[in-house]
């Protein structure tokens, strides 16, 4: 029996500023039925409350409280350690981070990397080199490959993350998704991975994370999903879907039949 659904939101309910056909209302449905409901998201390239303003401009009945963003979990990890980290993130997720940027007079003891395309150049990346070469730990917030924009698919942070482990010959500490920790703490208490389901358009990071913390996976045909994707991984999803609507309406049958 399903009791809690983890649900994606870039890809999944939106792209951009356009939400997936109808998503809205199905996760009106959703919400209409006895289940805990969390959105789970690896979007760095915004703070927690730009991204919530977001999703209630475009209709969805979302709380902020109900929203765990990679970026959260990363500040967690910064406090618990004391870094004192350099920031490559967007401008406008800085607002996530106030208060724990490495002081101007000090050396940084951690590189932070989220999906900051005006941090991407030469300069900075080498700056962060530098820092790691000098025992800075590397955190990438996730190390997405791709994600899907209005104008097609867009380069996501995992290159560079893994061109900075190369060439710094070291490994990231990965927050976000896939981290099976990272799954396992948006579970509500008293819930089972095996009675969550986690709702995604990117079958490694969304599905093969989930399944591998216990959850079930369901895979949407929306945002980057790529034909044949649902081959690309073992055990194969729980479930593939055209859509979140569709997704939503297997759950909504399975909990009521």
């Amino acid at each position: 029996m399903i009791k809690e659904v983890l649900i994606d939101l870039s890809g999944t309910l939106h792209i951009e500023n356009q939400a997936i056909p109808g998503a809205i209302e199905a996760l009106k449905r959703l919400l209409q039925n006895d289940l805990r409901v969390k959105f789970v998201t690896n979007t760095t390239k915004e703070s927690k409350r730009i991204l919530h303003d977001r999703l209630i401009s475009l209709g969805f009945e979302v709380q902020k409280k109900d929203i765990l963003s990679s970026l959260g979990a990363c500040r967690q990890l910064i406090e618990k350690n004391k870094f004192k980290p350099m920031l490559m993130v967007a401008p406008e997720a800085l607002e996530d981070f106030e208060g724990l940027g490495c002081p101007e007079n000090e050396t940084p003891d951690a590189v932070v990397i989220g999906l900051a395309p005006t941090e991407f150049h030469y300069e900075r990346l080498n700056e962060a080199f530098r820092h790691l070469q000098n025992g800075a730990k590397l955190i990438a917030i996730h190390a997405g490959k791709y994600y899907k924009t209005s104008d097609g698919m867009s380069l996501g942070p995992g290159c560079f993350v893994k061109g900075l482990e190369y060439s710094a010959q070291c490994s990231a500490i990965l927050v976000g998704k896939p981290n099976k920790l990272f799954f396992q703490s948006a579970l509500s208490t008293a819930i089972s991975p095996s009675e969550a389901v986690m709702i995604g358009d990117d079958v490694t990071d969304d599905i093969k994370g989930a399944m591998d913390a216990g959850l079930l996976g369901y895979l949407v045909k929306t945002g980057k999903y790529r034909e044949g994707d649902e081959q690309k991984i073992c055990p194969k999803p729980t479930a593939v879907f055209p859509s979140f609507v569709e997704a939503v309406d297997s759950i909504i049958y399975s909990i009521t039949k």
